[in-house]
């Protein structure tokens, strides 16, 4: 049974993650500050996990910290090789995470984003712990006249978000080149994480108000805003309105798993990888959709661009499908029905 330390493992995409571990009989360890999460979503994820499971009692330590505290750090890990012998991987999914929000707090996105990123490599360095999965974002790539990206476009990030982004891929990149025979390393660039694990008891549930796509559109379903805002008609799209890759979270998780059993079982590398579907939806195509596959309407209306928007955001994940031996399954309909059924039962989240 291999000990994997997930950092940020309360979050949207952290807690499906620790789940799909569990399920692969991982013990999980997670250090999270729950400044942008619920510790109630790792409760959720026990259970559930003990639902599936009756026959072996799920492992999963919680360390409260920052990555800011190297002190907090210093702990978790000495704890961990004290009393669990060794820590076989890290999953990285800390930092902010708000394109807009980024865009007026710079200094908080540069100090969490990337400070934080070099305090855990530090640490990692000392115990000797040498795979890391880190969780990068398609928001690294430029403007592109392909309409799919691949890991070889342009990267020239329009945003602070996607700047600490490629800021930290550049850093691991030094690393694994000053001692290329120790490192294990992978940058996950992903697109747009949505839906939410099938039974509905664990999703996304972002603290305050909400910024990505998916919150807006269920918030809007349920009556809990009057109105979604579409940002945009005037790109040039089909039907005037971006264009993104939406992939389940599920998906995403389980991708997750898989390239860290790739970096453990094979020699050092650095592999930079795509992860979405390679399948572009417009905004208001997944507007429809989810009324369709729910029977809801969600009320819209159109707004101004917004500043670090782009107007088609899709991957070529031909690279994941032929190293990885591994691709996503599920449709953009049980991303709109999983994700609902959340909704739904949790209106008010945790």
């Amino acid at each position: 049974m291999k000990n994997i330390l997930v950092i940020g493992g309360a979050g949207f995409i952290g807690s499906h993650t620790c789940l799909a571990l569990l399920e692969k009989d991982y013990k999980v360890f997670v250090f999270d500050s729950f400044v942008n999460s619920s510790s109630n979503s790792l409760k959720r994820v026990l259970e559930i996990s003990e639902l599936k499971n009756k026959k072996t009692e799920p492992f999963l330590k919680i360390y409260r910290g920052d990555l800011l505290n190297k002190k907090q750090l210093e702990n978790t890990f000495k704890d961990i090789y004290e009393n669990y012998e060794f820590l076989d991987g890290v999953i990285h999914f800390g930092g902010l995470k708000s394109v807009a929000e980024s865009i007026y707090s710079p200094i908080e996105y540069w100090k969490t984003n990337v400070l934080g990123t070099i305090n855990l490599l530090e640490t990692m360095s000392k115990y000797e712990s040498k795979h890391l999965v880190f969780s990068s974002s398609a928001t690294i790539y430029g403007s592109s006249k392909n309409s799919f990206l691949k890991e070889d476009s342009e990267l020239n990030p329009i945003n602070p978000y996607g700047n600490t982004k490629l800021t930290v891929e550049k850093f691991l990149g030094d690393i694994f080149k000053s001692a290329r025979k120790e490192w294990h390393l992978a940058s996950l660039r992903y697109f747009n994480p949505i839906g939410a694990h099938y039974s509905g008891l664990i999703g996304e549930c972002p603290i305050g108000k909400p910024n990505n796509i998916f919150p807006l559109i269920t918030n809007t379903a349920l009556g809990l805003q009057k109105e979604l805002k579409v940002f945009g008609n005037d790109w040039p799209t089909k039907d005037g309105t971006p264009i993104r890759d939406y992939i389940h979270v599920m998906d995403l998780a389980n991708i997750h798993i898989r390239v860290l059993e790739h970096l453990i079982s094979n020699k050092p590398n650095y592999l930079k990888l795509n992860v979405g579907t390679g399948k572009g939806t417009s905004v208001l195509e997944l507007i429809k959709i989810f009324e369709r596959v729910n029977k809801v309407r969600v009320p819209y209306v159109y707004a101004k661009r917004r500043p670090g928007d782009k107007c088609s955001i899709v991957a070529d994940n031909s690279l994941l499908i032929s190293k990885l031996k591994i691709s996503p399954k599920s449709s953009i309909e049980d991303m709109c029905r999983d994700g609902w059924k959340w909704k739904n039962l949790n209106p008010n989240g945790y």
